[in-house]
């Protein structure tokens, strides 16, 4: 009960893979199968700053010596050190989600243990989930702080 399958991508000419099958058993029922040949585009900085400059009031500087970007002077992401990940503001129970549903993605070291910021691979994060980090880090940045009475 083998299939035999035959590559249309390069005849179809375009990016999605169809694949006729056959069947043995039944030569006259015909599968069809559409697979994505689409690789998912790779995160890098320069992805992050275009998602965040299209937030309001976003602006560009630098923290720590690498390239950052604030709402209002507030810091809501940075390029880490490493170049292979990025700083996010993120509240401690967004961050504490985000790390045992994603460990490989989400992490933090000791250093940030006791702040609100957690740590993106770049690598490993997706376009559509960066568009939502940015907005809580947004959201967490232009927070109303409560007034101190003095």
């Amino acid at each position: 009960m083998a299939a035999q399958s035959r590559n249309w991508n390069s005849q179809r000419g375009n990016s999605n893979c169809v694949r006729e099958i056959y069947h043995d058993y039944r030569p006259t029922a015909l599968s069809y199968e559409v697979i994505s040949m689409k690789k998912t585009p790779r995160i890098t900085y320069d992805t992050v700053r275009q998602v965040a400059l299209a937030l309001p009031n976003v602006e560009e500087g630098a923290s720590y010596g690498t390239p950052a970007l604030k709402v209002k002077g507030q810091l809501i992401v940075r390029l880490r050190e490493d170049l292979d990940s990025i700083v996010l503001k993120m509240p401690f129970d967004r961050r504490d989600e985000l790390m045992a549903a994603d460990p490989e993605t989400y992490y933090i070291t000791d250093h940030y243990r006791e702040y609100e910021w957690v740590l993106v691979r770049l690598a490993k994060v997706h376009e559509d989930a960066l568009r939502d980090l940015l907005q809580i880090a947004y959201r967490a940045a232009t927070a109303s702080k409560p007034r101190r009475h003095r």
